[in-house]
Protein backbone atom coordinates (compact mmCIF):
# COMPACT_ATOMS: atom_id res chain seq x y z
CA UNK A 1 0.00 0.00 0.00
CA UNK A 2 1.28 3.48 -1.13
CA UNK A 3 1.54 5.97 1.42
CA UNK A 4 -0.90 7.89 -0.75
CA UNK A 5 -3.69 4.86 -0.38
CA UNK A 6 -2.91 5.03 3.46
CA UNK A 7 -4.02 8.81 3.29
CA UNK A 8 -7.07 8.24 0.90
CA UNK A 9 -10.36 9.58 3.02
CA UNK A 10 -8.22 12.40 4.76
CA UNK A 11 -8.91 16.29 4.23
CA UNK A 12 -6.24 18.09 3.07
CA UNK A 13 -4.06 19.48 5.79
CA UNK A 14 -5.03 22.92 6.39
CA UNK A 15 -1.40 24.69 6.55
CA UNK A 16 0.05 28.27 7.78
CA UNK A 17 0.79 30.46 5.01
CA UNK A 18 4.54 30.42 5.15
CA UNK A 19 7.09 32.37 2.40
CA UNK A 20 10.05 31.98 1.02
CA UNK A 21 11.59 34.98 2.28
CA UNK A 22 14.34 34.71 4.81
CA UNK A 23 13.60 36.32 8.29
CA UNK A 24 16.01 36.54 11.56
CA UNK A 25 14.20 33.42 12.89
CA UNK A 26 15.32 31.65 10.03
CA UNK A 27 19.31 32.82 10.22
CA UNK A 28 18.95 31.95 13.98
CA UNK A 29 17.76 29.00 13.52
CA UNK A 30 20.48 28.34 10.22
CA UNK A 31 23.07 29.43 12.20
CA UNK A 32 22.79 27.15 15.21
CA UNK A 33 22.40 23.80 12.50
CA UNK A 34 25.79 24.88 11.08
CA UNK A 35 27.36 25.59 14.14
CA UNK A 36 29.68 22.27 14.87
CA UNK A 37 31.37 23.63 17.89
CA UNK A 38 29.61 22.38 20.96
CA UNK A 39 28.11 24.12 23.43
CA UNK A 40 27.92 23.29 27.55
CA UNK A 41 24.47 21.67 27.36
CA UNK A 42 25.52 19.40 23.73
CA UNK A 43 28.92 18.34 25.60
CA UNK A 44 26.77 17.38 28.53
CA UNK A 45 24.43 15.07 26.42
CA UNK A 46 27.82 13.23 24.64
CA UNK A 47 29.17 12.70 28.52
CA UNK A 48 25.90 11.23 29.13
CA UNK A 49 25.61 7.85 28.11
CA UNK A 50 21.75 6.72 26.84
CA UNK A 51 22.77 3.08 28.14
CA UNK A 52 25.38 1.56 30.37
CA UNK A 53 26.15 -1.93 30.10
CA UNK A 54 26.98 -2.74 33.43
CA UNK A 55 28.08 -6.61 32.55
CA UNK A 56 29.52 -6.23 28.91
CA UNK A 57 33.28 -6.88 28.80
CA UNK A 58 33.74 -6.99 25.03
CA UNK A 59 32.98 -4.49 22.76
CA UNK A 60 33.13 -4.80 19.06
CA UNK A 61 32.10 -1.37 17.32
CA UNK A 62 33.60 -1.17 13.92
CA UNK A 63 30.11 1.03 12.15
CA UNK A 64 29.66 4.37 13.45
CA UNK A 65 29.95 7.98 12.85
CA UNK A 66 31.50 10.45 14.86
CA UNK A 67 30.40 13.37 12.69
CA UNK A 68 31.32 16.68 14.09
CA UNK A 69 31.89 15.42 17.76
CA UNK A 70 34.93 15.30 19.13
CA UNK A 71 36.83 11.81 19.67
CA UNK A 72 38.15 12.61 23.11
CA UNK A 73 34.80 13.24 24.23
CA UNK A 74 33.33 10.22 22.28
CA UNK A 75 35.99 7.50 23.96
CA UNK A 76 34.70 9.17 27.47
CA UNK A 77 31.33 8.60 26.40
CA UNK A 78 32.56 4.71 25.77
CA UNK A 79 34.09 4.13 28.79
CA UNK A 80 31.34 5.38 30.76
CA UNK A 81 28.64 2.86 28.74
CA UNK A 82 31.03 0.04 29.29
CA UNK A 83 32.65 0.36 32.81
CA UNK A 84 33.46 -3.75 32.90
CA UNK A 85 35.09 -3.12 29.35
CA UNK A 86 37.91 -5.42 29.18
CA UNK A 87 38.46 -6.55 25.24
CA UNK A 88 37.94 -4.17 22.96
CA UNK A 89 37.62 -3.55 19.24
CA UNK A 90 36.22 0.39 18.37
CA UNK A 91 36.86 2.18 14.92
CA UNK A 92 34.96 4.74 13.50
CA UNK A 93 33.38 4.69 9.92
CA UNK A 94 32.69 8.59 8.63
CA UNK A 95 31.67 8.46 5.45
CA UNK A 96 34.04 8.79 2.87
CA UNK A 97 36.84 10.39 5.22
CA UNK A 98 39.38 8.37 7.08
CA UNK A 99 39.34 8.73 10.67
CA UNK A 100 41.66 7.26 13.74
CA UNK A 101 40.98 6.36 16.90
CA UNK A 102 43.28 4.76 18.93
CA UNK A 103 45.25 2.21 17.06
CA UNK A 104 43.18 2.00 14.02
CA UNK A 105 41.41 3.90 11.53
CA UNK A 106 38.33 3.43 9.23
CA UNK A 107 36.10 4.92 6.82
CA UNK A 108 32.42 3.74 5.38
CA UNK A 109 33.05 4.16 1.59
CA UNK A 110 30.15 4.65 -1.30
CA UNK A 111 31.11 2.90 -4.45
CA UNK A 112 29.75 0.88 -7.60
CA UNK A 113 28.75 -2.97 -7.12
CA UNK A 114 28.76 -3.56 -11.50
CA UNK A 115 27.35 -6.97 -10.61
CA UNK A 116 24.24 -5.36 -8.70
CA UNK A 117 24.06 -2.63 -10.46
CA UNK A 118 23.69 -0.54 -7.47
CA UNK A 119 25.34 1.80 -5.03
CA UNK A 120 26.32 -0.56 -2.47
CA UNK A 121 28.78 0.75 0.95
CA UNK A 122 31.74 -1.12 1.91
CA UNK A 123 33.74 -0.80 5.84
CA UNK A 124 37.20 -0.46 5.81
CA UNK A 125 39.47 -0.51 8.49
CA UNK A 126 43.26 -0.15 9.01
CA UNK A 127 46.09 -0.13 11.51
CA UNK A 128 46.56 3.51 11.31
CA UNK A 129 50.65 3.18 11.13
CA UNK A 130 49.89 1.42 7.36
CA UNK A 131 48.29 3.88 6.08
CA UNK A 132 51.45 6.43 5.37
CA UNK A 133 51.76 5.84 1.49
CA UNK A 134 47.51 5.55 1.28
CA UNK A 135 47.59 7.99 -1.73
CA UNK A 136 45.57 6.42 -3.77
CA UNK A 137 42.94 5.74 -1.47
CA UNK A 138 42.57 9.23 0.35
CA UNK A 139 41.90 10.60 -3.39
CA UNK A 140 39.74 8.07 -4.45
CA UNK A 141 37.59 8.87 -0.87
CA UNK A 142 38.00 12.98 -1.71
CA UNK A 143 36.29 11.93 -4.76
CA UNK A 144 33.89 9.96 -3.17
CA UNK A 145 33.26 12.63 -0.45
CA UNK A 146 31.93 15.04 -2.45
CA UNK A 147 29.17 12.96 -3.81
CA UNK A 148 26.88 13.96 -0.44
CA UNK A 149 27.27 17.29 -0.52
CA UNK A 150 26.23 17.56 -4.69
CA UNK A 151 23.36 15.42 -3.82
CA UNK A 152 21.68 17.73 -0.90
CA UNK A 153 22.06 20.54 -3.91
CA UNK A 154 20.18 18.48 -5.90
CA UNK A 155 17.82 17.46 -3.67
CA UNK A 156 17.13 21.33 -2.36
CA UNK A 157 16.89 21.98 -6.69
CA UNK A 158 14.46 19.33 -7.38
CA UNK A 159 12.35 20.89 -5.17
CA UNK A 160 13.05 24.55 -5.65
CA UNK A 161 13.34 24.63 -9.13
CA UNK A 162 10.64 21.47 -9.95
CA UNK A 163 12.00 18.98 -11.36
CA UNK A 164 7.92 17.93 -11.98
CA UNK A 165 8.57 13.96 -12.76
CA UNK A 166 10.38 13.37 -9.32
CA UNK A 167 8.03 15.66 -7.46
CA UNK A 168 5.36 13.97 -9.02
CA UNK A 169 6.42 10.51 -7.94
CA UNK A 170 7.57 11.79 -4.23
CA UNK A 171 3.66 12.92 -3.84
CA UNK A 172 2.45 9.78 -4.92
CA UNK A 173 4.56 8.19 -2.66
CA UNK A 174 3.64 10.58 0.59
CA UNK A 175 -0.13 11.36 -0.25
CA UNK A 176 1.24 15.23 -0.63
CA UNK A 177 -1.45 17.44 -2.11
CA UNK A 178 -0.27 20.81 -3.87
CA UNK A 179 -0.72 22.61 -0.75
CA UNK A 180 2.02 20.62 0.95
CA UNK A 181 4.19 20.65 -1.88
CA UNK A 182 3.99 24.38 -2.11
CA UNK A 183 4.95 24.45 1.69
CA UNK A 184 7.82 22.40 0.98
CA UNK A 185 9.29 24.30 -1.58
CA UNK A 186 8.87 27.62 0.69
CA UNK A 187 11.26 25.65 3.20
CA UNK A 188 13.66 24.89 0.57
CA UNK A 189 13.59 28.00 -1.49
CA UNK A 190 14.49 29.73 2.88
CA UNK A 191 17.45 26.99 2.91
CA UNK A 192 18.73 27.14 -0.12
CA UNK A 193 19.06 31.14 0.27
CA UNK A 194 20.52 30.56 3.54
CA UNK A 195 23.13 28.77 1.85
CA UNK A 196 24.03 30.69 -1.28
CA UNK A 197 24.19 33.73 1.12
CA UNK A 198 26.39 31.96 3.51
CA UNK A 199 28.71 29.44 1.17
CA UNK A 200 31.85 30.71 2.41
CA UNK A 201 31.19 30.26 6.22
CA UNK A 202 29.54 26.77 6.12
CA UNK A 203 31.74 23.93 7.74
CA UNK A 204 31.85 21.28 5.21
CA UNK A 205 30.43 18.67 7.47
CA UNK A 206 27.26 20.91 7.81
CA UNK A 207 26.55 20.23 3.68
CA UNK A 208 24.50 17.25 4.06
CA UNK A 209 20.60 15.32 3.32
CA UNK A 210 20.14 15.87 7.20
CA UNK A 211 20.39 19.43 7.38
CA UNK A 212 17.00 19.75 5.42
CA UNK A 213 15.26 17.40 8.06
CA UNK A 214 16.81 19.41 10.58
CA UNK A 215 16.14 22.93 9.42
CA UNK A 216 12.24 21.90 8.53
CA UNK A 217 12.43 20.81 12.42
CA UNK A 218 13.67 23.83 13.53
CA UNK A 219 10.35 25.69 11.65
CA UNK A 220 7.91 24.02 13.57
CA UNK A 221 6.47 26.96 15.69
CA UNK A 222 6.57 28.36 12.43
CA UNK A 223 4.41 25.29 10.11
CA UNK A 224 2.88 23.64 13.51
CA UNK A 225 3.37 20.25 14.37
CA UNK A 226 0.75 18.29 11.64
CA UNK A 227 2.52 19.96 8.95
CA UNK A 228 5.74 19.45 9.07
CA UNK A 229 5.32 16.11 9.97
CA UNK A 230 4.05 15.62 6.50
CA UNK A 231 6.56 17.91 5.45
CA UNK A 232 8.87 15.75 6.21
CA UNK A 233 7.41 12.46 5.01
CA UNK A 234 7.06 14.23 1.38
CA UNK A 235 10.70 15.59 1.99
CA UNK A 236 12.04 11.94 2.47
CA UNK A 237 10.58 10.63 -0.65
CA UNK A 238 11.81 13.50 -2.69
CA UNK A 239 15.41 12.58 -1.25
CA UNK A 240 14.72 8.46 -1.99
CA UNK A 241 13.75 9.62 -5.82
CA UNK A 242 16.91 12.11 -6.11
CA UNK A 243 19.26 9.62 -4.43
CA UNK A 244 17.72 6.33 -6.55
CA UNK A 245 18.51 8.78 -9.73
CA UNK A 246 21.90 9.38 -8.44
CA UNK A 247 24.38 8.35 -11.71
CA UNK A 248 26.71 5.34 -10.35
CA UNK A 249 29.01 6.31 -12.66
CA UNK A 250 30.58 9.08 -10.18
CA UNK A 251 31.62 5.98 -8.11
CA UNK A 252 34.39 3.88 -7.91
CA UNK A 253 33.89 0.13 -8.26
CA UNK A 254 33.92 -1.96 -5.41
CA UNK A 255 36.85 -4.34 -6.40
CA UNK A 256 38.79 -0.94 -6.97
CA UNK A 257 37.95 -0.05 -3.21
CA UNK A 258 38.61 -3.37 -2.05
CA UNK A 259 42.12 -4.28 -3.81
CA UNK A 260 43.47 -0.57 -2.24
CA UNK A 261 42.60 -1.34 1.24
CA UNK A 262 44.17 -5.30 0.49
CA UNK A 263 47.43 -3.20 -0.63
CA UNK A 264 47.75 -0.91 2.70
CA UNK A 265 46.83 -4.31 4.73
CA UNK A 266 43.12 -3.00 5.93
CA UNK A 267 39.74 -5.37 6.55
CA UNK A 268 36.77 -5.10 4.40
CA UNK A 269 33.33 -5.55 5.88
CA UNK A 270 29.88 -5.49 4.06
CA UNK A 271 27.55 -3.20 6.41
CA UNK A 272 23.59 -2.64 5.96
CA UNK A 273 22.45 -6.64 5.36
CA UNK A 274 18.90 -5.99 4.30
CA UNK A 275 20.23 -3.46 1.58
CA UNK A 276 23.11 -5.45 0.36
CA UNK A 277 22.49 -9.34 1.63
CA UNK A 278 22.40 -9.97 -2.30
CA UNK A 279 26.46 -9.22 -2.21
CA UNK A 280 27.18 -12.56 -0.71
CA UNK A 281 26.24 -14.21 -3.91
CA UNK A 282 29.96 -12.52 -4.74
CA UNK A 283 33.16 -13.54 -4.49
CA UNK A 284 34.21 -10.32 -3.42
CA UNK A 285 37.43 -10.42 -0.91
CA UNK A 286 35.61 -9.54 2.45
CA UNK A 287 36.56 -10.44 5.70
CA UNK A 288 33.11 -10.61 7.00
CA UNK A 289 29.41 -9.17 6.95
CA UNK A 290 26.63 -7.26 9.10
CA UNK A 291 23.91 -9.10 9.89
CA UNK A 292 22.84 -7.20 12.02
CA UNK A 293 22.31 -3.57 12.64
CA UNK A 294 19.48 -1.18 14.08
CA UNK A 295 17.99 -0.36 10.74
CA UNK A 296 18.67 -4.08 9.81
CA UNK A 297 17.15 -6.58 11.74
CA UNK A 298 14.81 -8.80 9.48
CA UNK A 299 17.65 -11.38 7.87
CA UNK A 300 20.05 -11.98 11.14
CA UNK A 301 19.72 -15.50 11.39
CA UNK A 302 19.68 -16.58 8.13
CA UNK A 303 22.80 -14.57 7.21
CA UNK A 304 24.31 -16.02 10.00
CA UNK A 305 23.61 -19.63 8.47
CA UNK A 306 24.77 -18.38 5.21
CA UNK A 307 28.15 -17.34 6.58
CA UNK A 308 28.26 -20.54 8.58
CA UNK A 309 27.51 -22.34 4.91
CA UNK A 310 30.50 -20.30 3.31
CA UNK A 311 32.65 -21.71 6.18
CA UNK A 312 32.48 -24.75 6.17
CA UNK A 313 33.15 -25.50 2.66
CA UNK A 314 35.68 -23.08 2.47
CA UNK A 315 39.25 -24.44 1.15
CA UNK A 316 42.46 -25.15 2.92
CA UNK A 317 44.75 -21.89 4.61
CA UNK A 318 41.58 -19.75 3.52
CA UNK A 319 40.23 -17.19 6.02
CA UNK A 320 37.22 -17.67 7.35
CA UNK A 321 34.16 -15.14 7.04
CA UNK A 322 33.43 -13.08 10.31
CA UNK A 323 30.04 -12.42 11.58
CA UNK A 324 29.68 -8.47 12.66
CA UNK A 325 26.87 -6.63 13.70
CA UNK A 326 27.06 -2.69 13.66
CA UNK A 327 25.15 0.20 16.03
CA UNK A 328 25.48 2.74 13.11
CA UNK A 329 25.20 5.42 15.67
CA UNK A 330 25.45 9.03 14.28
CA UNK A 331 26.99 10.80 17.06
CA UNK A 332 25.51 14.27 15.76
CA UNK A 333 22.17 13.10 16.37
CA UNK A 334 22.98 13.75 20.32
CA UNK A 335 24.06 16.87 20.17
CA UNK A 336 20.88 18.03 19.19
CA UNK A 337 17.68 17.58 20.92
CA UNK A 338 15.86 14.59 19.67
CA UNK A 339 14.03 14.78 16.24
CA UNK A 340 14.25 10.98 14.58
CA UNK A 341 13.74 8.86 17.95
CA UNK A 342 15.15 5.69 16.20
CA UNK A 343 19.09 7.26 15.16
CA UNK A 344 19.16 9.15 18.42
CA UNK A 345 18.78 6.01 20.46
CA UNK A 346 21.71 4.00 18.46
CA UNK A 347 24.57 4.25 20.96
CA UNK A 348 27.99 2.89 20.13
CA UNK A 349 28.91 -0.52 20.91
CA UNK A 350 25.00 -1.55 21.60
CA UNK A 351 24.50 -4.22 19.69
CA UNK A 352 21.18 -6.60 21.25
CA UNK A 353 21.63 -9.49 18.90
CA UNK A 354 24.50 -10.81 20.14
CA UNK A 355 22.39 -11.36 23.20
CA UNK A 356 19.52 -12.50 21.90
CA UNK A 357 18.77 -16.23 23.00
CA UNK A 358 17.42 -17.56 19.82
CA UNK A 359 20.18 -15.36 17.61
CA UNK A 360 22.60 -16.68 20.32
CA UNK A 361 21.95 -20.70 18.77
CA UNK A 362 22.81 -19.45 15.42
CA UNK A 363 25.99 -17.92 16.81
CA UNK A 364 26.78 -21.13 18.48
CA UNK A 365 27.09 -23.35 15.40
CA UNK A 366 28.97 -20.80 13.78
CA UNK A 367 31.65 -20.52 16.73
CA UNK A 368 30.93 -16.55 16.69
CA UNK A 369 30.92 -13.95 19.29
CA UNK A 370 31.83 -10.84 19.83
CA UNK A 371 34.92 -11.24 21.92
CA UNK A 372 36.34 -13.96 18.81
CA UNK A 373 35.35 -11.63 16.63
CA UNK A 374 37.57 -9.38 18.34
CA UNK A 375 40.10 -11.37 18.55
CA UNK A 376 40.32 -12.25 14.85
CA UNK A 377 39.79 -9.36 13.07
CA UNK A 378 42.26 -7.45 15.21
CA UNK A 379 44.98 -10.45 14.02
CA UNK A 380 43.99 -9.73 10.80
CA UNK A 381 44.45 -5.91 10.84
CA UNK A 382 47.74 -6.08 13.40
CA UNK A 383 49.20 -8.54 10.56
Amino acid sequence: MTRQQQHEGCHALTVKPVTPEVTEFDERLFARLIDTKLDVKAEARILTPGAVQPAQDSVLAVHWHPEHVPLALIKRRIEASYPAMRKSLIIPTQHNELLEYGPYTGVEVDCYSRGFNQKVQLLLHFRTEKLGEAHVLKSMLAHTHAYRQSQLFDYLTTVTRPDEARLAQAAKEAGAEPELVDLARACCLKLEALMNRHAGDMPVDAIKNKLVRNFVDGLRPLLGEAAANRVQVFLKEVKAVVKAQFPLTYFYRTTEFIEEARALGGGVVIPHPEQFWPILLASYDVDGYEVWNPQSQRYTEFLISVLYEKNRRRGNGERRMLVFMGDDTHMGEKTLPVSDPAKASREIGLQPAWDDLSIGKKLIVADMDRARVIEEYSARLDG
